[in-house]
């Protein structure tokens, strides 16, 4: 049966639309489908949806030949850790990592502007907008996409980049495990009387962290952890009523801010699908898994996941081959097991009992005593290997 593309990817979200323009820069014919329209530029207030791009995501999107936009983007180059009421206080520098920078915060709406504008120059690449799979069928060599409006795509590969409610994960049969931390994360972001520098900070209590996340000038994405009942009460004071409890309830380094520029609120859930690949269908980014937010992790290792199985579809003749996909799930599922194991066990550590508090002052303390374990850490956390010389 002749091929529309030879791979199609469902979700037109950052992590799909990365992957997307990876593979056509490469010369790869790729079809992408998106539920909704094609994303438009930012403006105004920075959005609400931050996140952070370390090392091997920026690399990942630089070998597509996008351009991110300078003025939405702040580069850190400090990450500083601390257990309030404890001694326990960590500082991570890029330097001492052998590191420029950690990397970027950005607008997720405005890397997925940036990766969609790339898209429109890649010829290899086409988009589809407003539709969704409602089927998938396999034959020995393609697997075919039915859309909701009514065509079909046929592709040696199909991959699934479409969010924690993954439709194409569902109709694949995979099906996942679920935590519920029975926590809730509120996000402001603020216009601040200080400017912000080069570096991001987060506090553990007893209930949750505290993080604040640079944005350029005087503006911050700040991250108020807690439970659910605690959070929807925050959610319902007015911007003056929840800038006076910010202020109020955070770090003094802050500082007073002047206004409340947006804020929403999620549930903190962990997700991993029991199987990343099937026959001719590989999954990347939340459709695969869902972590912790409190490291920032969870767009990078899908991305990380985007990188690993271009490199892999790029080395090989026919893309859906189930010796590379499964090479992809082995790599990826180690790493993003092990993430998913970090992330819960720094959330158990600084709000479970006392006696575990404790221990995660503790760490903090013996973290900053060994410059050699700070610098593999954060190497790791950059999606380097630590262990790689030069």
């Amino acid at each position: 049966m002749q091929r529309d593309h030879e791979i199609v990817i469902v979700g037109g979200g950052m992590v799909g639309a990365a992957l997307a323009a990876r593979l056509g820069y490469a010369g790869l014919n790729v079809g992408l489908v998106e539920r909704g329209d094609a994303p438009t530029a930012p403006s105004g207030d920075f959005d609400l949806r931050i996140s952070s791009l370390n090392a091997r995501s920026l690399a990942f999107i630089e070998a597509s030949g996008t351009e991110l936009p300078e003025a939405r983007c702040c580069s850190f180059r400090h990450i500083e850790v601390w257990n309030q009421g404890g001694k326990g206080h960590s500082l991570f520098s890029a330097d001492d990592s052998g590191l420029e920078r950690f990397g970027v915060f950005i607008e997720n709406r405005a890397l997925q502007y940036a990766l969609w504008e790339r898209l429109k120059t890649l010829p290899g690449v086409t988009c589809y907008t407003q539709c969704a799979p409602i089927s998938t069928l396999t034959s020995s060599d393609s697997r075919l996409v039915e859309l909701d409006n009514g065509k079909t795509l046929n592709a040696d590969l199909v991959v699934g980049a479409d969010g924690a409610r993954s439709t194409l994960r569902e109709l694949a049969g995979i099906d996942i495990t679920t935590y519920d931390y029975h926590q809730r994360a509120l996000i402001t972001n603020v216009e601040t009387e200080l400017p912000q520098q080069d570096v991001s900070w987060q506090c553990f209590t007893p209930t949750g962290p505290v993080s604040m996340l640079p944005l350029p000038g005087h503006h911050a994405s700040l991250i108020w952890y807690d439970s659910d009942a605690a959070i929807r009460d925050r959610e319902m004071l007015t911007d003056n009523g929840l800038k006076a409890a910010i202020e109020a309830a955070f770090p003094k380094r802050l500082g007073n801010l002047i206004r409340v520029t947006g804020h929403a609120s999620f549930p903190i859930k962990r997700q991993h699908a029991k199987r990343y690949i099937a026959k001719r269908l590989a999954l990347i980014g939340d459709a695969a898994h869902v972590v912790h937010p409190l490291a920032g992790q969870g767009l990078n290792i899908g991305l990380h996941d985007a990188d690993a199985l271009a490199d892999i579809l790029l080395a090989q003749r026919d893309v859906g081959d189930a010796k590379g996909l499964r090479r992809f799930e082995i790599q990826r599922r180690f790493a993003n097991q092990a993430m998913i194991t970090a992330t819960d066990g720094f959330h158990h550590l600084f709000t479970g009992s006392a006696p575990l508090r404790r221990l995660g002052d503790a760490s903090l303390q013996l973290a900053e005593r060994f410059p050699l374990a700070k610098r593999m850490m954060m190497q790791q956390a950059n999606g380097l290997n630590p262990f790689k010389r030069g």
